[in-house]
């Protein structure tokens, strides 16, 4: 009877089952309690259970990955960092005087010469005392003449002349003294007129002393002060005349360098302000980015080394070369200020935009490299790489990096040519986890990415 219900594949849910003592009539004799068949179905209730919970074994899981051998072959350094465009050479002209604007020769967006008129700013004024200072400079001019070439030597030729006068009277003098003293001792003269004649003979002594004094006081004194206050007359009136042609200078502006006119604010008539900008040239033939660089990256640098410019608009970078390293840190920042020059000769490039710039630094020729997404990083910073075992399953490897490129890390030690190493699909992939080297999939979102399961998180 047993084995009839269970070849007929009867559910347990309609096998008949013992009536509850709750719906029986309580005069009702129970009848199928005492049943054979009753109690060896129940009996099976239990070993049915077990075999319909029984799991079949589940087959080990092989993840499907991506793998390569590392290349040998030139790697280089590429520093990145964020720049801002910069002018080659740039002048904000300001006007040293305060002036209506007479006349604008150029407009915003011209390119303009070293030496080319800008601006002019109103100077009639200026221009009249330019000419005041020119009379006075001419009147000094004729001063400092008649006193180097007419006053100072007809002074001097005076006081030579009077000084030969008085040598003259002295020497008659003292031949007139000696001589009454001959007729003095002889007797022929009275003593009266040998002291006449010795008094006129001082008379002329004290003469020719006077005389010599102011002579040497013309040649020495009177004549260099003469000289110094004509020169100090013509030097200031000199001095004059240039500041008020200065003066005059000032209101006509020229631009100091090659470039473009990037600003300028006024418009004829508009009062120009001292010390405020009143156009802007800037030479944008050549643009420097200035970008700011770790102390530790800048010092693997020099002035030369290529690099390129990534400019949001252009599709491919711009060629670069490093032109200036900071020689100081910044104080704010404490990194170096590094600047690049780019060629601009078509003007595609506009000052201040932000770009991005890789840097070459530290090259190797030969290098033994991987790609860096092959790489797993612990938590203390180690490095280790997946390769493909000859088992056909995954094992760590620790390994040391060297140069790291945007794409390609050098490997210095732990790996070989001859290693395959895991490049797609390591994450959350186990030592020792059966592997099979195959395409990646294609991206589906109800699908987990080689290495993972959908356990694991992102």
């Amino acid at each position: 009877m047993i084995a009839k219900q269970l070849e007929t594949n009867l559910p347990l849910h309609r096998l008949p089952l013992a009536p509850s003592a709750t719906t029986m009539p309580a005069h009702t004799p129970n009848k199928l309690a005492a049943s054979p068949l009753l109690l060896a179905l129940l009996a099976l209730v239990p070993i049915l259970s077990v075999a319909g919970c029984k799991k079949e074994p589940v087959p080990d899981t092989v993840v499907t990955v991506q793998a390569e051998h590392p290349e040998q072959g030139p790697i280089s350094e590429h520093i990145i960092a964020d720049a801002v465009l910069a002018p080659l050479a740039q002048a904000a002209i300001t006007p040293k005087i305060t002036a209506p604007v007479a006349r604008f020769y150029v407009q915003r967006g011209e390119r303009v010469k070293a030496g080319e008129l800008l601006v002019t700013l109103e100077n009639q004024d200026l221009t009249a005392a330019v000419q005041d200072n020119q009379g006075s400079l001419i009147a000094a001019q004729a001063e400092y003449a008649t006193t180097t070439r007419a006053l100072v030597p007809e002074d001097t030729l005076k006081a030579e002349s009077d000084l030969a006068e008085a040598k003259a009277n002295l020497d008659l003098n003292l031949s007139i003294v000696k001589a009454r003293k001959q007729l003095f001792a002889e007797g022929a003269i009275p003593g009266r007129d040998l002291d006449t004649a010795q008094a006129a003979l001082v008379q002329a002594q004290a003469a020719y002393d006077a005389a010599s004094r102011h002579l040497e006081s013309l040649r020495t004194v009177s004549r260099a002060a003469a000289l110094k206050s004509a020169q100090g007359q013509l030097n200031s009136a000199e001095g004059k005349y240039k500041g008020a042609a200065a003066e005059v200078s000032y209101s006509h502006i020229h631009s100091p360098i090659d470039g473009v006119v990037t600003d300028r604010p006024l418009f004829a008539g508009e009062t120009a302000t001292a010390g405020s900008p009143l156009i802007t040239v800037m030479d944008t033939s050549s643009l420097i980015a200035k970008a700011h660089i770790a102390q530790s990256l800048a010092q693997r640098m020099k002035p030369g080394d290529a690099a390129s410019v990534t400019v949001s608009g252009l599709s491919d970078p711009v060629d670069a070369k490093v032109s200036l390293i900071s020689p100081a840190l910044d104080p704010g920042s404490t990194t170096v200020e590094v600047w690049l020059k780019i060629g601009n000769r078509k003007g595609d490039l506009k000052v201040g935009t932000p770009v991005k710039v890789s840097i070459t630094g530290r090259t190797e020729p030969k290098a033994l490299k991987i790609p860096a997404t092959a790489f797993l990083t612990a938590q203390d910073g180690s490095k280790s790489v997946m390769v493909v075992g000859d088992d056909g399953v995954a094992h760590r490897k620790p390994v040391t990096v060297g140069i790291v490129d945007q794409d390609d890390v050098q490997v210095l030690t732990g790996l070989t040519t001859a290693d395959q190493v895991i490049t797609g699909g390591a994450y959350g992939l186990d030592d020792g986890s059966k592997i099979k080297v195959g395409p990646a999939a294609a991206d589906d979102d109800s699908k987990p990415a080689a290495g993972k399961t959908d356990g694991d998180k992102e």
